[in-house]
């Protein structure tokens, strides 16, 4: 998994790093003669909210698409390729420091075709040109930095590059010039550079890996990797930076769930059970994860990820994503323990959602929240001194937020010391005990607190929200909404996932065609559509199996069943198994640079990875429609990494999840009737986490329209009258019960 901004290692793997000693200073002097600022660029006319905050910079950026490519090769200039996201703090960074600098932007424009992406706009090209620049330097991230020739092909590139030598790093326009005069002046070397360099990202991304080994071991294998990387004592994997990890909760959950067995495994002092081990590491991590700075105390929902192992101190941006899984995460933790903790954080992140990531009126669901507001304040928007706290609080509840939140003149942030990250430093008990009040006086004093800092947060100038709807991370929301909804029983976050669904698979088109986006906020949609990647066909088809197992309703299968098709006939590798990321090619069609690489994604990072979803997706349909070659896919795209995936550990739990899946029976429970019995019923068979159960909710079964598999069976059960349950597993569906007990009662058995 890749940070905001890693720190990048210039001149490092790749065949003309070793030019980056060369004198450049006289060159540098004379781009200054003609330097001139410029009104608007190409940027102006992009959808792309990050793409267009470039618009006023002096460089002649333009769109990654033929035209650019076109201009590189009648020119014979090299591509600057920049990908970065509106979120992204050192983007922004390196976008003031260099391209806003019209001294860099003569150079630029003098000798580069320069290339702006969203990476969140084009994951398929980010994806590919990560692969590269990890080739060329080790090291990836945002804001990207590469060097490519006409045709696309990289040959040098870091991450974010200073201004001028800085600590061993050389000065971008240092870097832009020696570039250039490379490519004029060493082709055939930059050209051979090229040619391994793509070579590595066909190697790298095209995973093979068949082996006779898709089992129960091949899961436990990966649960074990996972359990070593586990950080018991603060929670989370590894040390600093932190990330949720949210696939590898959700494992985690899973196996917690399971029989103990006979595997034992060591966990910090003592030797348990591998399902007892897996609670510990999955309860440790969401308590300390809600504890921390990471969690937004005020608004909540979570940040992308903690700069140390405390979960303090975060990265202030806030995904869609992020806290779609992480919503997940805690249903399922509440499902699986009965922790109301658990749930409220879960109520806490629809919260947070609903007033920030969410169009109410239309439906559906925001990209993110920036870190900052500007480059100056530094997540000053979400933090405190102790001067503002006490200014704004009454004495009796500065005395229980400061102790609750840990907020004291000297703070958490390097910037600034004086500012405070709100954290839970100690329990309530015992902040009530030194205060001298009771638990309740001192939660009342809390939430008076609370309210009033939030208040005060409303009225500084807000980081801005990125308004544009990306089918994938939609669907993701979609299927967490539903989960959430029906879990806790809320009607409302019912509803608003079905609205965006709705919306999403109307809008989400361009013609008959999937795409990429659905809305830009309230940009007009651009003339050309970005073309729907794997994940967005998955998730979404994740999201309309959701919808149909919530409401019965069966427009939703027709939707799932739709995309099961898209992506059996347009995304599945008949030759070696497993799914690419993108559709196969029509006639005459190609693709420009490195998209020409063949890529599976197989890793979550950070979302759930496309191949291990895609089967399980095809698992969900076979379960419903029995069409044995979705069943035959799915099998094959589990055994086409089986061989290699054990290597990628903590970022193998989807891979591991879709697999454990596929070596049990669906259990599939139909909750039949419109009364007040009918929910308890549907409540009854929610109220466990299991990752093999589906809980389809049917108004009735005279005359309706089901997926085949249940057509054969439930139209066969004796009239009965008034609501009841019926459990199917395997080929076998037991007899029908009415009571919440006996529905516990027979998931127990």
């Amino acid at each position: 998994m890749v940070s905001e901004w890693w720190e990048c290692s210039p001149g490092t793997g790749s065949g003309v790093g070793g030019i980056m000693g060369q004198k450049t200073g006289s060159a540098i002097a004379n781009a200054v003669d003609g330097a001139q600022d410029r009104n608007e660029n190409a940027l102006s006319r992009a959808a792309s909210a990050y793409l267009r905050s470039a618009m006023h910079q002096p460089v002649d950026w333009m769109e990654w698409g033929e035209a650019a490519f076109a201009r590189a090769s009648s020119e014979d200039k090299p591509i600057l390729l920049d990908i970065g996201a509106v979120w992204c703090h050192w983007c922004h960074v390196m976008d003031r420091e260099s391209y806003e600098n019209p001294v860099t932007a003569r150079i630029i424009n003098e000798n580069f075709v320069a290339v702006k992406v969203d990476r969140d706009e084009r994951p398929d090209v980010d994806t590919r040109y990560q692969a590269a620049i990890s080739a060329i330097s080790g090291q990836g991230g945002w804001p990207l930095t590469a060097f490519l020739t006409p045709e696309g092909k990289p040959y040098f590139g870091g991450t974010y590059f200073p201004p001028e030598d800085r600590q061993g790093r050389p000065g971008f326009q240092r870097v832009l010039l020696t570039m250039a005069e490379a490519f004029r002046n060493r082709r055939i070397e930059v050209d051979e550079s090229a040619v391994s360099v793509m070579d590595a990202i066909e190697h790298n991304e095209a995973f093979a890996g068949y082996s006779g080994e898709v089992g129960r071991e091949l899961v436990e294998k990966i649960v074990l990797a996972i359990l070593n990387a586990a950080d018991l004592r603060h929670g989370g994997f590894g040390a600093q930076p932190k990330f949720p990890h949210s696939s590898a909760l959700d494992l985690l959950l899973e196996v917690a769930q399971q029989n103990p067995g006979a595997a034992q495994v060591r966990i910090g002092r003592d030797t348990v059970a591998l399902p007892e081990a897996a609670r510990r590491v999955v309860i440790a991590t969401l308590k300390k994860m809600a504890q921390g700075g990471v969690y937004d105390q005020l608004a909540g929902g979570f940040h992308r990820y903690s700069v140390d192992e405390h979960w303090v101190v975060p990265h202030f941006e806030k995904l869609a994503y992020d806290n779609s899984e992480l919503l997940k995460n805690y249903v399922h933790a509440y499902q699986a323990f009965g922790d109301e903790s658990f749930a409220e954080v879960a109520r806490d992140i629809v919260r947070w959602m609903d007033e920030w990531l969410t169009d109410r009126e239309h439906g559906g669901f925001y990209a993110s929240q920036d870190a900052d507001f500007s480059l100056e304040d530094d997540g000053d928007y979400f933090t405190w001194t102790l001067d503002e706290a006490t200014e704004l609080l009454s004495s009796e509840e500065l005395v229980i937020a400061a102790d609750y939140y840990d907020i004291g003149e000297i703070g958490d942030m390097h910037h600034n010391p004086a500012r405070n990250v709100l954290h839970v430093k100690r329990g309530l008990d015992a902040v009530a005990r030194k205060a001298g009040l009771s638990v309740a006086d001192a939660q009342a004093l809390l939430e008076s607190a609370k309210r009033k800092l939030y208040a005060a947060r409303l009225k500084r100038p807000t980081p801005f929200v990125d308004k544009t709807m990306y089918v994938a991370w939609n669907g993701m929301c979609i299927s967490a909404y539903l989960l959430a909804g029906r879990v806790f029983g809320d009607h409302g976050m019912k509803a608003f996932a079905l609205k965006t669904l709705d919306r999403v698979l109307q809008q989400g088109r361009d013609g008959e065609a999937l795409t990429h986006t659905v809305a830009y906020g309230d940009f007009p949609v651009p003339a050309a559509a970005v073309p729907a990647v794997l994940d967005d066909v998955v998730f979404l088809g994740h999201a309309s199996l959701d919808a149909w197992e919530a409401t019965g309703e069966f427009r939703f299968y027709e939707a799932a069943e739709r995309l099961g098709k898209t992506l059996v006939e347009e995304y599945y590798d008949i030759e070696g198994g497993g799914f690419f990321d993108l559709p196969k090619l029509g006639t005459g069609e190609r693709r420009l640079g490195a998209l020409e690489t063949r890529r599976k994604p197989l890793q979550d990072s950070p979302t759930p990875a496309g191949n291990p979803k895609a089967a399980e997706l095809l698992m969900r349909l076979y379960g419903l429609n029995g069409k044995e070659d979705y069943r035959e896919k799915a099998q094959s795209t589990l055994e086409a990494f089986a061989g290699v995936v054990e290597h990628f550990g903590l970022y193998a739990a989807s891979y591991a999840a879709a697999l454990s899946r596929s070596l049990q029976d669906q259990v599939q429970v139909c909750i039949v009737g419109v009364d007040i019995d009918a929910g308890r019923l549907e409540q009854a068979a929610l109220r466990e986490f299991s990752g093999n159960k589906s809980v389809i909710r049917l108004m009735d079964i005279e005359g309706r329209q089901l997926p085949r598999e249940l057509d054969t069976s439930l139209p066969g059960l004796p009239k009965l009258d008034g609501s009841f349950a019926v459990v199917c597993s395997g080929n076998t569906c037991q007899p029908p019960v009415r009571s919440a007990e006996e529905l516990i009662s027979l998931l127990t058995r």
